[in-house]
């Protein structure tokens, strides 16, 4: 099932260890993660390359990483759209007691 992963994509393999990856019992984990990734390969015969390439890549930056969210990322044709631009982060308050890099130096 990895060279299949690969074969989509590295967006794709990177999911199938995702879901691999957060089963805590080996044995469980496998037989959970095994069917998970089948329902996904079988999604990937309903859906293009691209497509799937795009949907695995959008469950990752979500933290998504199920067959039922790749599914519905599909269904809702969310792959398709642009991920929202997230505004950067303020800097910290200026504070006298806030020590610089250089002071680790």
């Amino acid at each position: 099932m990895a060279n299949w992963a690969e074969q989509i994509g590295p967006h794709t393999a990177k999911l199938f260890e995702r879901i691999l990856a957060e089963k805590p019992d080996p044995e469980m984990g496998y037989r959970s993660w095994y069917r998970s990734c089948l329902r996904i390969i079988r999604l990937a015969e309903q859906y293009s390359s691209t497509r799937m390439e795009a949907a695995a890549d959008r469950a990752l930056r979500a933290s998504a990483c199920r067959y039922q969210s790749v599914k519905s990322i599909l269904k809702n044709s969310l792959d398709q759209q642009r991920l929202p631009e997230l505004p950067p982060l303020p800097l910290p308050p200026s504070h006298d007691n806030i020590r610089g890099a250089e002071y680790f130096e």
